[in-house]
């Protein structure tokens, strides 16, 4: 179970590695004024097991028995969440989608998966770094349920606060974040 002394650390490690003010795009198309760059605080060593504990508690609640996601967001939280999942004794098989099939190879657009396997009939967990309106997960949510996947979850590190929670609900999709934005934009120091 996560503490919340675990989860004010990762706060703090998100705040520091991870959070930045300025102008930019986000992949929505949206601009703001302040942005999440997650991948310092994904990779960080103390970060990455805190957020991979924290995502498996949720996860693992959901029943699902696959967890993944849009590249390259949650490459490295899917391999930590899986990681984490042996340790307690409740394996997830970790799957990550891309944004276009490979031009060689077996162009694949779902990778994990061995040969032979699909996500077909499977429980399914949606992994997110940083979720605005829903639109990158929506992606994922579509590839699934065409596969035959049943979605169980959508869940980001943080969210912006910026409709998703809405466009998942209209989705028949759960939810969860482990931060608001508003927990970062609001910090003066």
């Amino acid at each position: 179970m996560t503490t919340p002394a675990a989860r004010a650390k990762l706060a703090e490690i998100i705040y520091r590695r991870s959070f930045g003010r300025g102008e930019v795009t986000l992949a929505s198309g949206k601009t703001s004024d302040y942005y999440f760059d997650m991948k310092p605080s994904m990779l960080d060593a103390e970060g990455s097991a805190i957020i991979a504990h924290m995502l498996h508690e949720l996860v693992a609640a959901s029943g699902a028995s696959h967890v993944g996601g849009l590249e390259l967001g949650a490459v490295p939280i899917t391999g930590s969440v899986c990681a984490v999942s042996v340790a307690a004794g409740k394996p997830l098989a970790g799957f990550i989608v891309r944004k276009q099939a490979k031009g060689h190879g077996a162009q694949k657009k779902v990778e994990g998966l061995m040969r032979d396997e699909t996500l077909a009939g499977k429980k399914v967990a949606i992994l997110e770094d940083v979720t605005t309106t829903g639109g990158s997960a929506a992606q994922v949510i579509e590839l699934c349920r065409e596969a035959g996947a049943e979605v169980a979850l959508v869940v980001s590190i943080v969210d912006r606060d910026e409709g998703a929670a809405d466009f998942f609900a209209a989705q028949g999709v759960k939810f969860e974040a482990l931060f608001k934005a508003q927990e970062f934009r609001s910090r003066t120091d």
